[in-house]
């Protein structure tokens, strides 16, 4: 079996005779070919050879559009800083939202036409021409929670959840319509599977996820699964007490970050539920660690959530990451 149907199988809870793994490797990605991490994230063309030498050099299941959470804040308008070789981020003082009556103004993008979404879209059309169909294509979109921060500012945000909360129903259902129509498009570019990236939720509670994040989550799934995509749900941070949430969400795979129990997680979503990637903690686990260890931390991993696992760490590799060590996890997934 190729990669991508190895994937996809464990995904749909079949057995396997391999593990997937779907590392989430960015600037990893970027120093492998040689590249400042400010043209890793705004250069399609850069960022698919990246994508596909990591698939080449580390088996891969998957190679990925992700590459920083404010590809669609840039097009709303957002102001967003481009550091040489790191990570764009949006300025947090001057948010596009500061003032709230601005969201009434707020006008959704065509991803096409947006600058940095018709980036992505051309990422994902690269990677897909040229994998071959080995590989998950894989796109990315930002989740109703980790959105609404970029766009608010998440320190606005979290009071507005107890100050205002048709304001937040407002943006987040704004946020989820753009969200929808951009994982649509990645699709149609040859995305096999959409990211939602949420890290905020894990600030915010089950009550508030219950509320606010979950029901759009769960809108962005069902229309993702209606064109025929898969759906990875990646949410940084604490995340077991939101679990039961997820049981409702039918995503078909949930990166566990470190620091939450695997064994706890699959317990409340049942062994039919989404397959878990994850969870070794990307510094100690991984870059700070070595081949025996790693491996070690592996079979427990894939003890305590069976029979549905991806072999990943909880966020993204490390850019310093040594070569060995994510060989290890390679090898693990493959023998």
């Amino acid at each position: 079996m190729r990669p991508k149907e190895i994937a996809i199988a464990v995904m749909n809870g079949q057995p396997t005779e391999k593990h997937p793994f779907m590392p989430i490797t960015m600037a990893f990605a970027a120093r492998r070919i040689g590249v400042p991490y400010s043209r890793y994230a705004t250069d399609a063309a850069v960022q698919a050879e990246g994508q596909l030498r990591i698939a080449a050099d580390f088996g891969a299941s998957q190679v990925s559009a992700i590459s920083d959470p404010c590809v669609e804040a840039h097009d709303l308008g957002a102001v967003v800083t481009f550091p040489e070789d790191a990570t764009p981020y949006v300025n947090e003082v001057n948010s596009l939202l500061s003032d709230k009556s601005g969201l009434a103004g707020l006008k959704a993008v065509e991803p096409g036409e947006g600058k940095r979404m018709s980036n992505r879209l051309r990422a994902v059309q690269l990677m897909a021409e040229n994998s071959a169909g080995e590989h998950l294509v894989e796109g990315w979109v930002e989740g109703p929670c980790a959105e609404a921060a970029d766009l608010r500012g998440i320190n606005r945000l979290m009071m507005d959840f107890f100050d205002d909360a048709p304001f937040v129903n407002d943006l987040m259902d704004f946020i989820t319509d753009q969200a929808i129509s951009f994982a649509l498009a990645q699709l149609d570019a040859g995305a096999d599977i959409i990211g939602i990236g949420d890290a905020a939720s894990s600030l915010i509670g089950p009550e508030f996820y219950h509320e606010f994040s979950a029901p759009r989550t769960r809108r962005c799934v069902e229309a993702i699964h209606n064109a025929g995509g898969l759906v990875r749900l990646h949410i940084c941070g604490r995340t077991e007490g939101l679990a039961g949430d997820w049981k409702d969400l039918k995503v078909d795979m949930i990166d566990v970050d470190a620091g939450n129990s695997l064994a706890a997680i699959r317990e409340i979503l049942g062994p039919g539920g989404a397959a878990l990637a994850g969870n070794l903690d990307p510094v100690r686990d991984v870059r700070d660690s070595d081949p025996v260890r790693i491996v070690e931390r592996l079979s427990e991993c894939e003890k305590d959530c069976s029979p549905s696992w991806i072999v990943g760490a909880g966020c993204e590799i490390p850019v310093d990451c040594p070569d060995i060590n994510l060989k290890a996890m390679e090898n693990y997934a493959k023998n």
